[in-house]
């Protein structure tokens, strides 16, 4: 919702605030007051394309700002977030500087932004229908994600999405397979031929380091016996002997700890006598390990043997590396990649068919679809043409046409459906696609027919859902913004007009520029856009939200360009009477 809308030198705007009420707001004033110019500060700050033109004589630049409620639209929450900025206290501000020479400056919540930013935020946050912003309508796309918010086909159209991307990911691999074999096979020849070269070293986890700690050994074999025999002879001369008459360091030891036993009856000597135990205990291990290395030594392996396994290794470390463990996690992952690449007739007919079959859910998913938007269409037809009948287009038409691809056409990511809104705005005129067939108030109307068509479905699926028929649409609503949209209407008409403004105002906030005391009667607030001269002969615009008596005063002005008895009096009957 907007709460705040402020502007700043644009054209004859000085400077204004504009609150607009959360149900329908009507911005009034005499032609040629500005009006226009509050409609041109909400497209800059939607991202449209910024003119210096419209920077008010003598200023530097224009600015303006928007206040916008997000608490409950999480799809401007995400965009602002994207872009690096949090809302705060559910609240974003969006602004715009136009400088009269130079680029203009997007802001977003403080930050500076592409104005693309601000173009994404507004598409969540404000629809406005003027004569060039609703030409956007007339693309197919729109009017298909219209029919589809209309006839609140949410389940299909997630079904559907989910099978083509199942269908697109199967064909997109069966491409790659079929439509690059030359390349495909090139991979897989060099991928083969690696896996080949792995599997006949035949690496282990490990086994690196452990040849290169082994190769060290040989290399310094000479040197280890020589030292293992010496600190044997010292310590257990009969493990290199055979000779019992040397005694070494373990019998001495044993010796000493005897003699210490042999005292008896006294305890002095028991933490001697576990000390030397233990120390016993140590060398016997110690013996074993060196003794145990001579052992090794005799089955000690091949010098030759062991660089040339070590070389084999280093050259696979070397392409597929750096370390080992690099070398087996690339074997494995070649392995994978080369059963993709695999462009068999096997696995080509393989692919063939996963992908049939999920186009075949896909085409299923597609026709569910299809047939959704074409009840939806009927409804909507029926219901945006009788809407007209009460805004001085009786004898307009309006048809959303869903036509149906059939199996020989592909598919796309949206269905299998080509949506097309046309409208007739009178008798003979033939059906013509949107926004070439009526004019700037009459499209208007018909967008406000369209919109009040849409608020009625989501009404109906809000009370099916309250009733535990079906599910509340919980859809975000924009701000509505409508102008031009009392163009050829008056009398009754203009009272019809009012009160649907109103009435979609009920769900939804509403702005809208008219002329008409019949429409403007119906808003919750209104602001009147008026010229006045200062003391220097210069004029200027101001924007004042007129309450009470001040509004009807306004309303009064507009039935009858005067503000007398009688006038004053209708103008009160008319605001009296405008209630829904």
């Amino acid at each position: 919702m907007l709460e705040e809308l402020e502007v700043r030198n644009l054209g004859p705007i000085a400077h204004a605030v504009v609150n607009p009420a959360p149900g329908m707001t009507a911005i009034t004033g005499e032609t040629g007051a500005g009006k226009s110019m509050l409609l041109n500060a909400i497209r800059l700050i939607s991202g449209g394309a910024a003119n210096a033109d419209a920077v008010s004589q003598g200023a530097d630049s224009t600015w303006v700002q928007a206040v916008f409620a997000v608490g409950d639209n999480p799809a401007a929450v995400t965009i602002a977030q994207d872009a690096g900025v949090e809302p705060e206290d559910g609240e974003l501000f969006l602004s715009r500087t136009v400088p009269a020479s130079g680029r203009s400056r997007a802001v977003l919540g403080g930050h500076s932004v592409p104005r693309g930013v601000l173009a994404s935020l507004a598409s969540q946050l404000i629809v406005i229908h003027g004569q060039a912003d609703q030409l956007r309508i007339a693309a197919s796309a729109r009017q298909r994600d219209f029919l589809d918010a209309y006839a609140g086909d949410d389940a299909q159209v997630r079904a559907f999405a989910a099978a083509w991307q199942e269908y697109d990911e199967a064909q997109a691999k069966l491409d790659a397979v079929t439509g690059r074999q030359a390349e495909a096979r090139q991979r897989a020849d060099y991928l083969r031929e690696s896996i080949e070269r792995i599997d006949r070293v035949n690496p282990r986890p490990g086994e690196y380091d452990e040849l290169r700690q082994l190769r060290d050994r040989v290399e310094h074999s000479a040197d280890i016996a020589r030292a293992v025999t010496t600190a044997l002879a010292k310590l257990e001369p009969s493990q290199i002997m055979d000779s019992s008459d040397s005694d070494g360091a373990t019998d001495q030891l044993r010796e000493a700890m005897d003699a210490l036993r042999s005292v008896r009856g006294v305890d002095v000597f028991d933490d001697a006598i576990s000390r030397l135990d233990a120390v016993s205990t140590e060398l016997d291990d110690i013996v074993f390990q060196l003794a145990s290395l001579t052992d090794d030594e005799d089955e000690m392996a091949d010098l030759d043997e062991l660089n040339a396994r070590i070389h084999d290794l280093d050259d696979l470390k070397r392409r597929w590396g750096p370390e080992l463990d690099d070398v087996l996690e690339w074997r494995k992952q070649a392995g994978f990649e080369l059963e993709d690449l695999d462009a068999s007739p096997e696995r080509v007919t393989e692919l063939t068919a996963r992908r049939d079959k999920r186009l075949d859910a896909a085409w299923d998913c597609a026709r569910s679809l299809s047939a959704a938007r074409a009840e939806a269409a009927h409804r909507l037809s029926d219901h945006v043409t009788h809407e007209l009948g009460s805004l001085a287009m009786a004898d307009a038409s309006f048809e959303a046409r869903v036509t149906a691809r059939g199996r020989d056409k592909r598919l796309d990511a949206h269905g299998c459906d080509d949506v097309e809104f046309l409208f007739t705005p009178f008798p003979g005129a033939g059906r013509l696609p949107l926004g070439k067939s009526a004019s700037g108030g009459e499209l208007s109307r018909l967008m406000l027919s369209m919109e009040l068509a849409a608020a009625d479905a989501r009404a109906e699926r809000g009370a099916q859902g309250a009733d535990g028929a079906g599910d509340a649409s919980g859809e975000t609503l924009p701000t509505f913004v409508f102008d031009e949209i009392d163009a050829g209407v008056g009398g009754k008409s203009a009272a019809e007009l009012g009160k649907r403004l109103a009435r979609l105002a009920r769900g939804s906030q509403v702005i809208v520029v008219t002329h008409l005391a019949q429409v403007a009667s119906w808003a919750s607030s209104q602001f009147v856009v008026a010229k006045s001269k200062d003391d220097d002969g210069l004029v200027h615009t101001g924007v004042t939200q007129v309450t009470g008596r001040e509004r009807v005063h306004e309303i009064a002005r507009m039935l009858s360009g005067s503000e007398s008895e009688a006038s004053m009096k209708h103008a009160q009957e008319l605001l009296e009477s405008s209630k829904l």
